[in-house]
């Protein structure tokens, strides 16, 4: 019996509708499909692994209970974040093991007994910081100069540096020669240096060397560079600071143009304005100099001092002697950082032609009042006396920082942004 013309019309529909519904389905997970691979390549999506978050249920300040996003230099705001405890977390050296820690920040040899604070680990808010891989850092080294400019918390940096690469280099492949201005350190296998040159005002003093123990006997040169610029042409990684040493008081004493008449024809200037000129003359060196297709700078912000134990809470406190654990505060700021001195970096920068990344490390280093050298450092080249430590009000050292401690962390900024 055969199909009226009606029934076949409605099962030639339904068939139509049948393969048109496939067909339109796999159109719709084709499409689907397509919309999310093309998402992948364009958003930053939440990356999380077992061992970050292993790390982050490790005891800490605060408990961070958002996503953590990858690095990337320019969404990451590295000066926001905290300081989390793990204690299994071990520096890639300690002052034995490194050679080259100048007895200054050598904590631990010179009798520091708690290691506490060598267990902290800087977290920003919204991005992984990579762990410090000297293997990796050299190899973006090789074949390249890198050289840190500035005063003794550049030279705190420097030798940071060096410590966290040079176990990986044999003996008879490095090398280091130091200078009163100019030290290098070769890293044979790789063809490179990694350099320090003592410059604490960048622009020309009367004081750079021999040093003038007493501030109002400095004179700054704000508007000279060349002599001491000179000798940083040809590296091809630049790193800058200075700021310590302008703050020893209200106002500096500035001089325009070369010492002609000896040392005077200076006039006193407020040091902000003082800090502005001889930034300007850094900045103008700068752009007028390096190519930036050959040369990458950065400029390390100002490192706090911790002279205040009020400002942290701690009333019955002698400065940062005895501090054992960070500020837990958020954004605690301190009078050891100077926000019109970090203004005026700010408004040169913006200024410049040449690009200059900018190592923002100074707000996790304010909450660090547990990690300076303390009473367990030097003066005027000679380890304190027990007569010295038993006075560190007047003695302890709330500037400069232990190695291993917080420069590494400055380093491992450094070395994200390489």
């Amino acid at each position: 019996m055969g199909l009226t013309n009606s029934t076949r019309r409605k099962l030639s529909l339904l068939i139509i509708t049948a393969i048109l519904c496939i067909f339109f389905g796999f159109i719709f997970l084709w499409y689907t499909e397509r919309i999310t691979t093309i998402s992948r390549f364009k958003l930053n999506c939440p990356k999380r692994n077992s061992a970050d978050d292993r790390a982050l249920e490790s005891d800490s300040i605060d408990n961070p209970g958002d996503d953590i996003l990858d690095f990337d230099p320019d969404e990451c705001s590295v000066n926001h974040g905290k300081w989390m405890f793990n204690s299994s977390i071990k520096p890639l050296y300690t002052d034995r093991t490194c050679p080259y820690i100048d007895k200054q920040y050598s904590c631990i040899k010179n009798g520091r007994n708690d290691s506490y604070y060598l267990h902290w680990e800087w977290k920003p808010d919204d991005c992984i910081l990579p762990r410090f891989d000297p293997e990796v850092a050299l190899r973006k080294l090789q074949g390249k100069r890198l050289m840190f400019v500035g005063d003794s918390l550049q030279r705190n940096q420097w030798i940071s540096f060096i410590c966290l690469v040079e176990s990986v280099i044999p003996k008879d492949k490095k090398s280091m020669k130091r200078g009163r201005i100019h030290s290098v350190f070769k890293a044979k296998e790789y063809d490179a240096t990694i350099e320090f040159y003592w410059a604490p005002f960048l622009v020309e003093s009367n004081t750079d060397i021999p040093i003038k123990s007493d501030p109002k006997q400095r004179i700054i040169k704000v508007d000279s560079i060349s002599q001491r610029a000179k000798n940083w042409l040809g590296a091809d990684i630049l790193v800058f600071n200075t700021y310590v040493w302008w703050m020893s008081g209200l106002k500096t004493k500035a001089l325009w143009g070369e010492f002609e008449n000896g040392e005077e024809g200076y006039e006193e200037l407020e040091t902000a304005v003082s800090y502005r000129v001889a930034l300007r003359t850094w900045a103008n060196w700068i752009d007028s100099t390096i190519d930036p297709s050959k040369t990458k700078v950065f400029f390390t912000t100002m490192s706090p001092s911790h002279q205040k134990n009020k400002e942290w809470g701690n009333v019955n406190g002698i400065r940062c002697f005895n501090e054992t654990r960070p500020v837990t505060k958020k954004g605690h700021w301190g009078t050891g950082s100077n926000k019109e001195m970090m203004n005026v970096v700010a408004s040169v920068m913006r200024r410049m032609k040449v690009p200059v990344t900018v190592l923002n490390v100074t707000q996790l280093s304010e909450y660090r009042i547990d990690a300076h050298t303390s009473i367990y450092g030097e003066l005027q080249g000679k380890l304190l006396t027990d007569e010295q430590r038993a006075d560190p009000l007047h003695f302890a050292d709330c500037i400069h920082w232990c190695l291993p401690g917080v420069p590494d962390t400055w380093n491992q900024l450094l070395f994200a942004y390489l």
